[in-house]
């Protein structure tokens, strides 16, 4: 009884420190893993932490970066827009040079058949005579005509000059002159296409002068070298006024 009593305690003291053991052991886990939780909790936290504040720094950076981005590209439109700007000032400054430079160069032209250099006197001089002619200005036309003749002797106008220069004789009643003048246009420029016109000018002023058998013999000639002209129409009704 005494030795399965002793090995009974024995068994028992046993037990207990095994349990002992094990509740120790158990502790011991669970106080370790709750210290580790702690530590990650706290890393995790601290991490979160850094990453929200490089989070912001970045969004900072970029909002940034945007900004200066949205400024440059204002800066190039604005720098494009005075590239545009000043093209097309140069452009306008360059026509309106050219413009005034033509205004001063002689430029080569063909009126009515006669080529020629024009410098811009010549058209401007040209045309006002030809306005007073127009207006019924006719004295005055024709002075201006023959002032354009002398200044202007090569000019390409210079038949229609001397055109429009008899006629205002004519017009003003100054046949001999008006005669004088067309024959001279006929004799220097043979093949302007006034001549029909020239020549029914002259067969007037002869009429007007009372000379019908020498205007009948230019209206017969208008007649027999322009026969599909509209002056050779007019000129073959009036060959009937000579008779």
């Amino acid at each position: 009884m005494l030795i399965v009593s002793t090995l009974f305690k024995q068994t028992l003291s046993r037990a207990f420190c095994l349990s002992a053991a094990v509740v120790f052991c158990c502790t011991s886990t669970s106080a370790w893993a709750l210290f580790n939780d702690d530590d990650a909790r706290k890393a995790i936290l601290e991490l979160r932490k850094s990453l929200a504040t490089t989070q912001l720094e970045l969004q900072g950076q970029i909002d940034k970066l945007k900004s200066e981005n949205t400024q440059l590209r204002g800066k190039i439109e604005n720098i494009e827009k005075q590239g545009e700007d000043i093209s097309k000032s140069q452009k306008t400054y360059y026509k309106d040079l050219d413009s005034r430079i033509g205004n001063f160069e002689p430029r080569t032209v063909t009126i009515e058949g006669v080529s020629g250099s024009v410098q811009p006197a010549e058209t401007s001089a040209y045309d006002d005579a030809l306005k007073l002619f127009q207006s019924g200005s006719l004295k005055k036309a024709d002075s201006e005509f023959s002032a354009f003749i002398t200044r202007f002797p090569k000019s390409p106008y210079v038949p229609l000059a001397m055109f429009w220069g008899g006629n205002s004789k004519y017009a003003t009643k100054d046949y001999k002159g008006a005669m004088t003048q067309l024959q001279s246009l006929i004799a220097r420029y043979p093949n302007h296409p006034r001549l029909p016109a020239a020549m029914l000018t002259i067969g007037n002023c002869q009429l007007e002068m009372g000379n019908k058998a020498a205007a009948k013999r230019t209206f017969i000639e208008i007649v027999s070298q322009y026969p599909d002209s509209d002056t050779a129409k007019d000129a073959q009704r009036l060959i009937a006024a000579t008779k």
